[in-house]
């Protein structure tokens, strides 16, 4: 017989990424003798495996592609392996034997395409051959593993794609290999095609969309024929009825994206289908807990969903995450959509809504009720993960007749855990204004979520409206004289005194309400309450009253282990010693809160103690921190909508500091130091407030820790501090010193990809346009010069 070479086919389109992927598939095959891709359907299992197959070609006597998707009969399997490697032996008993006869003779590469539906007889023919061929290697592609000794499974994720919100450029899309696909496939159909200013934010959010899958892009390219990327966008809330233009050679279950779901959706068990579909439900990702809670029943035992979560993980149509420790599920959003157009009808789908609103509303109701004590972080990090399950829950209550009272009651719940802990303001008055407006009976729940609202609104500045809110509020729950109520709007309307400065007037609505929110137990207010009584003490200058009321609500916190009130009391308290000029105790007391704020996630809570560590500083004469720390307090503050002259004083204090870096600065020196300051990152701000940063790149610098101030006129000039991070430095180094992307990854022993993302911030950071101009800047910085 003659020896074939294999029987690959020339690639019709360019390939695209997946360079990581392709190194470890040639270490795995160097390592074990069968590696079975595995993933969602289109993701680009086949082409990723012929491509590892090309470019292996060389080390085999003989690569073979055996495509399995037309066949059947498990029976055929051997069959169909013989027929494409041209194996014929009549003598043999079975197809089998003469296929172990060539390949014990020969180092082979087989590539065997769509295994999921023929699993097991895929599974009993490599094991055979394998074992009667020692120099055979076997790639595999299929849904889920093979399921025999010696497999390595890899899993094949869709393409990298950007992230929302994530600031965009024409560069930075190039590093996106979905974006890499996009444009390559669109091109190919519609000449000229490229990302502009004008589509790229279109282009990202096509490509998230499709969920960087693969097959989905190519189909969505073909459209882009008769469709502007942005109308693209729009139209594919219907992706099934748009994304049929796939190639006609294509096998049928490729040629639209519906038939190739359906085929995955069809080789399922009856239970995997069902919980497949009711799995759709949740818009994100989910825990068991949820699963068990929503998805059981008619037909689905409690005792079976982790068998089931297993076996659809196991077939790639659910991933699995961790987050901080804790197991989730994600379904892709293309088979999400799947599964609920193969839910029975709309009263199947409210049943299922219903039930995720319930589990969703319990779990709201406990961490309102668990906040105030030491679950806090915990709870914290639960709801932030369910950020989209809770959003989903408050959206049925407001679709669902007759569902909204229970949805406001849910959003009052979430706004001291959720809303406020984590300064989301606005998603706490779009969620409250909309169940307000459905809602608009008197009762004692209205009162409290107006109330909730206008604390919000007042946080972020708007005074008008947040009055108007409190009004409304005020005189609903003195109509229904329910005491609850009544507390918190005291509180809230001493606030919004104290955030005014008229503390004469603010104090004792915060004393009565000291008194009201300690009688109805609400722990929370009354936190709350000693803190801005505290302030509003310390500002009209009995400064004995107000640290006790500080020590006092310290105290509280203590006692029930809280955290983020904590935080709190301890700014508070360290603007009010900041003022007596108790500069030191200040200054630790302001560190210790950012470090809980930090832990905690409250954005807002690190802007305010960024801010006291910088006015400490300036008034210690270290100006060029306090200048960069003041410029990072206000870009976080910018970020979470909170308004900088929300409360008056502060206000006051914020301007004194300023006009006192200017006239120490001078205008140039400020404006430099800001613009530093807006360049840090949240966590790099907090390092250099806590010391640890500015004193190394000081002391790296020769500088001291009291001050890094312009040098004299008549000294050379010093460089400025670096703006970039200490892995951007190392490979500007790198750089200067003439080495490539390739050889630098190499020296500091990490991929290419995040050297090449390195590089695009390090010019995005510096203003640059090439290579060269980085080790321009290099070497001016060793020589003293300024960039």
């Amino acid at each position: 017989m003659t020896r074939q070479v294999g029987n690959l086919p020339a690639d019709l389109t360019s390939f695209v990424g997946r360079r990581r992927e392709l190194a470890e598939i040639r270490r795995l095959l160097s390592a074990s003798r069968l590696v079975t891709l595995t993933g969602v359907g289109g993701v680009g299992k086949t082409r990723l495996a012929l491509r590892a197959a090309a470019e292996q070609r060389r080390a085999f006597d003989s690569v073979w592609l055996v495509d399995l998707s037309t066949v059947t009969d498990p029976a055929l399997v051997a069959e169909t392996v013989a027929a494409t490697m041209g194996v014929r032996d009549e003598a043999a008993d079975c197809p089998v034997d003469a296929l172990e006869q060539v390949l014990s003779s020969q180092r082979t590469l087989l590539v065997l395409d769509n295994c999921e539906h023929l699993r097991d007889a895929c599974a009993v023919l490599a094991d055979r051959l394998l074992r009667a061929a020692p120099e055979l290697r076997i790639l595999a592609t299929s849904r889920q593993s093979l399921g025999i000794t010696g497999e390595h499974q890899m899993k094949i994720s869709p393409l990298p794609v950007p992230e929302p919100d994530r600031p965009l450029n024409r560069r930075s899309l190039e590093l996106y290999d979905g974006i890499s696909l996009l444009t390559e496939r669109a091109a190919a159909v519609l000449p000229g095609f490229t990302v502009t200013e004008d589509n790229q934010a279109a282009v990202a959010e096509l490509c998230r969309q499709l969920d960087g899958i693969p097959l989905a892009i190519e189909l969505a390219a073909v459209r882009l024929r008769a469709l502007s990327v942005n109308a693209l966008v729009e139209r594919l809330r219907d992706r099934y009825r748009l994304l049929t233009g796939g190639s006609s050679a294509a096998v049928p279950r490729q040629q639209t994206l519906h038939a190739l779901v359906d085929w995955s959706f069809q080789l399922l068990p009856a239970a995997e289908r069902t919980l497949w579909t009711r799995l759709s439900i949740f818009p994100s990702h989910f825990d068991l807990d949820a699963v068990e809670a929503v998805c059981t029943g008619d037909g689905i035992e409690r005792d079976d969903v982790l068998d089931l979560l297993d076996a659809l993980l196991d077939k790639s149509l659910l991933l699995r995450e961790e987050h901080g420790g804790a197991v989730r599920y994600r379904m892709l959003d293309t088979l999400r959509e799947f599964g609920r157009k193969r839910l029975s009808g709309p009263a199947e789908r409210r049943s299922l809504q219903r039930r995720h609103r319930d589990h969703y509303f319990l779990l709201a109701r406990q961490a309102d009720a668990e906040w105030f004590g030491p679950d806090q972080f915990s709870w914290l990090r639960r709801l932030n993960l369910e950020q989209a399950n809770l959003r989903a829950a408050m959206d049925f209550c407001l679709q669902e007749p007759c569902e909204a009272e229970t949805g406001l009651r849910m959003a009052l719940c979430l706004t001291d855990p959720c809303w406020l802990a984590n300064a989301y303001y606005n998603e706490g008055r779009h969620w409250l204004d909309r169940m307000l407006w459905a809602t608009p009976e008197p009762t004692v729940l209205r009162a409290l979520a107006l109330c909730a609202d206008a604390e919000l609104v007042l946080t972020q500045g708007d005074t008008d409206r947040g009055r108007r809110l409190l009004a409304e509020s005020r005189a609903l729950a003195e109509r229904l004289g329910d005491p609850e109520a009544l507390a918190q709007t005291s509180l809230v309307a001493g606030m919004a005194e104290h955030y005014a400065g008229d503390y004469a007037k603010a104090n004792p609505l915060l004393e009565r309400a000291v008194a009201e929110e300690e009688a109805v137990g609400n722990l929370s207010g009354l936190l709350i309450a000693l803190i801005t009584l505290a302030a509003g003490v310390g500002y009209l200058g009995d400064r004995a009253r107000a640290t006790e009321l500080f020590e006092r609500a310290l105290a509280l916190t203590e006692a029930h282990g809280e955290c983020s009130g904590r935080a709190w009391v301890l700014a508070i308290f360290a603007i009010s010693l900041w003022q007596g000029g108790e500069n030191a105790r200040a200054l630790a007391m302001a560190r210790e809160a950012l470090l809980l704020a930090r832990d905690l996630g409250d954005r807002m809570n690190i802007a305010m103690n960024l801010e006291i560590i910088a006015w400490v500083q300036a008034d210690e004469g270290r100006h060029a921190p306090a200048a960069r720390l003041l410029a990072a307090s206000e870009e976080i503050g910018r970020s979470v909508g909170m308004a900088p002259c929300r409360d008056r004083r502060f206000a006051e204090f914020h301007e004194r500091c300023l006009t006192d870096l200017r006239t120490s600065l001078g205008d140039r020196a400020l404006s430099r130091e800001t613009r530093r300051g807006d360049r840090l990152t949240m966590n790099e701000a907090i390092e250099e407030a806590i010391g640890d940063r500015a004193e190394r790149g000081l002391a790296r610098a020769g500088e001291t820790v009291a001050e890094a101030e312009p040098a004299p006129p008549e000294r050379p000039p010093a460089a400025e501090p670096s703006p970039l991070t200490r892995r951007e430095q190392e490979i500007a180094e790198l750089i200067a010193q003439g080495r490539s992307n390739k050889e630098i990854a190499s020296a500091l022993v990490i991929s290419q990809r995040t050297v090449e993302g390195h590089v695009e911030r390090i010019l995005d950071k510096l203003g640059f346009a090439s290579r060269a101009q980085i080790a321009a800047w290099m070497a001016a910085r060793g020589a003293g010069g300024r960039s």
